[in-house]
């Protein structure tokens, strides 16, 4: 008795701490840890609940909930939990494909423990059920789903385990993240192999799939072809150009045959069966005019053709257009990089990620999936970059994979004929003639890319018959489909639409003479957060009918921020390019502080109204600086009424490029000097009266970006020994960064 008591209390007090008992013995015996695991599940599960540790986003919470319940063996209320996340996740169903992986492997539990029956013969049934419930067009999203990478989850759990060596305590958040990927890796050993049998074989029913490998100007590209089995006569072709290689051309060719179009996928040089040299962005205009000509003269091609896809792929359609083939006869380009103008460099600051980016899809014929996912490898020699206060250009060599690609990019920080011959410059979009929808979000990582394209060829061809639709989506929503929240943050349910209906409403209306989607009621289509309404304009100015112009002053010596100052006057900022500076945040309330190291604060008076913030950042910087050239960064949030934090829009550039992306201008030290505020990120949201808006402005110093010591130099040469006195900006307070403002 006194020995049950004494294990009691030390579970107590081990609860108290936030640990709980686990056996090493596990770690090492297999056996061990598949009886103690669902145990330990069982006791994470309140403190997930807990005041303490429960996330503040619902979604996030069922996820995890789901998948403890799952350990711990309770599988009809993981499923419950499941679902819910799914309903949190998305509207209109558009999510039921997410975690289809758990879902079978849940259903094939129960059935096996209620039908005595074997494990695989539990799942056939369960699949065949799933696949015959499931909408048709979440058909093509199947493969993805349940394509879990179950090399990658062993070694994950391997390396959990090992940090449990010599314990007999695990605490919260590595129990919760033990458990986790004990589940990935139990779920898909068990059902990998067999669902993806079982998968292909209903794909063989529904489709016709093949693979070609095309000569084109001396090089070889793979080519995925998918038709629906029921189509015998010609179909218009939707094209995607795809660089990530892999499962993924799967799904672009069945989600194009669902909507009853062909589908064609054309990876790029270097892919999958190409053993050309793979240079990403540089020869997609040649090949897909190329491509297109091939298609458009095939037995299941009407001569019609289309093309669709975000990112790279949205890039690839700008490429296509450069040297239109009259056989192409729409395009969708969707998040579309910007090449040269928000990658690999934005406003001309080059970013650590390209490097990270280019190993991911040159490392091997498909893509590198677990090296591009290793965070802790990517952050490990940012830092150690960004600490040695080595050249820029050293951190391919300190990544230990020395890169001809990053160091050509490098050679070009202007937008100059190395990245304007990639898709089309200037007068090039005048002779753009065929209709186009890009769609974009409030919180797309290329949204600057894409509205890069929709201005210039609006700027170059007056009778563009281009489309906008942009919302408060992020990069991988504004391909797809709404998310119910972004961010953490609900957006308003007319916003969660599917992008894929509207792009192949698009293809109906363009090639097949069917109706104009109905949400394109004008050239720009943008949703109003907070409003739960859309609107309509001709064009990205009438977006918005008025402005704010928001001074760099402290509040406490004006009246307003938004009048113009009647004195000048500056304020001074130090930053130390030598070493780092502590960091420092701005208190918005007791429960929410700003990052602002580097930067200098500026603070409203509270709203007294309503406004409709709608569009893009403009204004200037009036500076004087010891250097000969920075980097700014500029941040403007909003502080909700209820002490809460938003970030509304930034804006960095490289004050050398900011009057001409094209030629470098240095500054002259100590000497007034304006930057113009361009290409900023855009938003449209109603900002509740009783908020105020905070302006942070500084130094862009961080290890994701190049640092600009300020001498002069080739930033991407210039070390920490170039840097020299510290950084003394003279921020002046006629300077203002403007916010348009939408009034009814």
């Amino acid at each position: 008795m006194k020995f049950k008591i004494l294990l009691a209390l030390i579970f107590v007090n081990l609860l108290q701490a936030q640990k709980f008992y686990f056996p090493k013995t596990a770690v090492n015996d297999s056996v061990i840890l598949e009886k103690q695991i669902p145990g330990l599940a069982q006791q994470v599960i309140p403190l997930l609940q807990s005041a303490k540790y429960k996330p503040e986003n619902t979604v996030d919470l069922m996820d995890n909930l789901f998948r403890l319940q799952l350990v711990a063996h309770d599988y009809k209320n993981s499923l419950a939990s499941l679902f819910e996340n799914r309903k949190l996740f998305a509207d209109h169903n558009m999510g039921d494909y997410r975690y289809i992986g758990f879902e079978l492997y849940a259903l094939a539990k129960m059935e096996q423990e209620e039908n005595n029956t074997s494990f695989s013969n539990a799942l056939q049934k369960v699949f065949n059920q799933k696949y015959e419930s499931l909408p048709e067009k979440l058909i093509p999203r199947l493969e993805l789903a349940l394509n879990g990478d179950v090399n990658a989850s062993r070694k994950l759990l391997k390396n959990f385990l090992d940090k449990q060596k010599d314990k007999d305590s695990i605490d919260y958040k590595t129990a919760l993240a033990l458990c986790k990927n004990y589940l990935n890796y139990k779920t898909y050993s068990s059902i990998k192999p067999q669902v993806m049998q079982l998968l292909a074989s209903k794909d063989k029913e529904r489709f016709i799939i093949e693979t070609k490998d095309l000569k084109i100007n001396g090089n070889t590209l793979s080519v995925t072809i998918v038709r629906r089995k029921e189509y015998t006569s010609p179909l218009p072709v939707i094209l995607t150009n795809n660089i990530y290689a892999g499962p993924i051309d799967g799904f672009f060719g069945k989600r194009a045959a669902t909507y009853n179009y062909v589908g064609v996928v054309v990876n790029t040089r270097g892919k999958r069966n190409s053993n050309d040299v793979n240079n990403p962005f540089e020869h997609e205009s040649q090949d897909i005019y190329e491509v297109i000509d091939w298609v458009s003269k095939q037995p299941w091609c009407n001569g019609k053709v289309g093309m669709i896809g975000g990112s790279y792929l949205g890039f690839s359609q700008w490429a296509a257009v450069k040297k239109l083939h009259p056989a192409l006869k729409t395009i969708v380009p969707q998040v579309a990089v910007g090449i040269g103008i928000d990658y690999p460099a934005q406003n001309n600051i080059f970013m650590s990620y390209m490097l990270q980016w280019i190993q991911y899809v040159t490392n091997n014929k498909f893509t590198d999936e677990a090296d591009f996912a290793n965070a802790v490898k990517w952050d490990s020699i940012y830092t150690k970059w960004y600490k040695s206060g080595k050249a820029f250009r050293s951190l391919d060599t300190i990544s230990g994979k020395p890169s001809k690609i990053f160091q050509r990019w490098l050679d070009h920080p202007g937008y100059d004929g190395y990245w304007q011959k990639m898709v089309p410059y200037k007068e090039d979009f005048s002779k753009i003639n065929i209709p186009i929808l890009t769609t974009t979000g409030y919180y797309d990582d290329d949204q600057i890319g894409a509205l890069y394209y929709f201005k210039q060829h609006h700027l170059y061809n007056k009778n563009a018959n281009h489309y906008l639709v942009i919302g408060p989506y992020n990069h991988g929503g504004a391909q797809s489909f709404g998310f119910t929240y972004v961010n953490g943050n609900p957006i308003d349910p007319v916003a969660r639409i599917s992008i894929d209906d509207l792009a192949f409403s698009w293809f109906d209306y363009i090639l097949k003479g069917g109706k104009k989607p109905e949400i394109l009621k004008d050239r720009i289509n943008f949703q109003v957060m907070n409003t739960n309404t859309w609107k309509h304009v001709a064009d990205l100015d009438k977006m918005h009918n008025s402005s704010l112009k928001f001074y760099l002053q402290d509040k406490k010596n004006t009246s307003s921020v938004f009048n113009k100052p009647e004195t000048k006057n500056f304020t001074t900022q130090i930053v130390d390019l030598n070493r780092d500076q502590k960091d420092t945040y701005y208190k918005v309330s007791k429960k929410d502080s700003i990052k602002m190291t580097n930067s200098v604060a500026f603070e409203s008076e509270v709203l007294d109204k309503d406004i409709i913030m709608s569009g893009n950042l403009s204004g200037v910087f009036n500076v004087s600086i010891n250097k000969r050239d920075f980097d700014t960064d500029t941040s403007l949030y909003q502080i909700q009424p209820d002490g809460k934090s938003s970030l509304l829009s930034t804006h960095i550039v490289r004050a050398s490029y900011s009057k001409n992306n094209e030629k470098r201008q240095l500054l002259e030290p100590n000497k007034m000097e304006q930057i113009p505020i361009n290409n900023s990120y855009f938003m449209s949201k109603k900002i509740e009266k009783g908020s105020k808006l905070l302006l942070l402005v500084g130094v862009n110093k961080s290890p994701n970006w190049q640092i600009n010591y300020g001498s002069g130099k080739d930033v991407s040469d210039e070390t920490v020994k170039d840097s020299g006195k510290p950084m003394e900006i003279k921020w002046y307070n006629d300077s203002y960064v403007e916010i348009p403002v939408y009034k009814d």
